[in-house]
């Protein structure tokens, strides 16, 4: 069992700290794992990924312990990302953990959902509030090329448990790569129309060890967007918090909605209000900029409370105002699986 640190509620900010340009971070997206159960070919080499030591990455006690100094300084959302989260061990302590700590408004997790099936009704008497889950076909035998062997079926039943113990709304995330799904997002888009979900397009990134399917399957939201407008028609445009990196629209009379993320083509920076922590303790700014600030090494030295709050306090105030892969900028230093999308 992890036990969450005491924490009394006058001690928080409230708001979150603040960086340079005054955009308040109140979201901590936190990576449980390099490792994945898929090697997606956006997201992965087929071949020479190489995982980090096990005694590199946080253990447990080093995790909450982060966590828990982040709520303190008024983090009040989280999303549990990997790699893929449910191969951590004791995935289920660390979310009841850190849905305990004052403040924590919001528990989410990114998932394959591959093992999703059978930990649904688990995580969600934990504390786990939702999920996104990364579904980029509709087709079994695509599904397992683009995935490099996953298996469609369990991962249906993955998104069926998850909506059945209740953690909704469920978000599908969808990658649109040419020439490999970029002709489906019509039928992606229609599980919308019967169901309350949220289909979400995503923009292929070019992180590192995969610049060539990036390079040659960029596919940009507009793109996309005019594809599901020749067959539905016009998309009726959605409220949603400026803060939510997706755009949000609705197939006329559909119960859910699609959502266009477009880190690409439309950046979101002026609205960025989160951090990433890595599976093996840096503090990463922003996605696509290398910049990191190391916690995991302070905490084995023997670093005090006050000076590790201090230390996540002057990373966020030199968190970059944005990236600049429109300009050609590649130096994210790592793959996605290793920072936690």
């Amino acid at each position: 069992m992890v036990a969450p640190l005491a924490i009394h509620p006058s001690s928080r900010t409230g708001s979150g700290p603040r960086d340079a340009f005054g955009r308040r971070m109140n979201y901590l997206r936190i990576s449980l794992t390099d490792r994945c159960n898929f090697r997606c070919l956006y997201c992965m080499p087929a071949i020479g990924m190489k995982f980090q030591p096990r005694d590199e990455m946080l253990t447990d006690e080093e995790l909450i312990r982060v966590v828990g100094l982040c709520a303190e300084l008024g983090f009040t959302k989280l999303r549990l990302t990997g790699g893929e989260p449910t191969i951590r061990p004791h995935l289920v302590d660390l979310v009841r953990a850190m849905k305990a700590f004052p403040g924590i408004e919001e528990l989410s997790m990114t998932t394959n959902a591959l093992l999703l099936g059978r930990m649904a009704p688990d995580l969600k008497q934990a504390g786990l509030d939702r999920v996104n889950i990364s579904i980029d076909t509709l087709d079994p035998v695509r599904f397992k090329a683009m995935t490099r062997g996953g298996r469609f079926d369990l991962v249906w039943q993955g998104i069926e448990a998850a909506e059945a113990a209740g953690m909704t709304p469920v978000k599908l995330n969808s990658v649109v790569v040419r020439g490999q799904n970029d002709h489906e997002v019509a039928e992606m888009a229609r599980l919308t129309i019967e169901r309350d979900w949220q289909v979400r397009f995503l923009e292929i990134m070019p992180m590192e060890g995969v610049g060539m399917v990036y390079d040659e399957g960029l596919v940009t939201s507009e793109e996309t967007q005019r594809r599901l407008e020749s067959t539905f028609g016009p998309l009726d445009p959605v409220a949603a918090d400026p803060s939510d990196p997706a755009r949000t629209w609705r197939i006329p009379g559909a119960r859910g909605t699609i959502g266009f993320i477009s880190p690409i083509s439309a950046p979101f920076c002026e609205s960025c209000n989160r951090v990433r922590l890595t599976a093996d303790g840096n503090l990463r700014l922003c996605l696509l900029r290398p910049d990191e600030v190391n916690l995991r090494d302070m905490i084995r030295a023997g670093a005090s409370d006050a000076e590790m709050l201090n230390r996540i306090r002057g990373g966020v105030w030199r968190k970059p105002w944005g990236h600049r892969v429109a300009e050609g900028d590649r130096d994210t230093i790592r793959g996605m699986s290793q920072i936690g999308g």
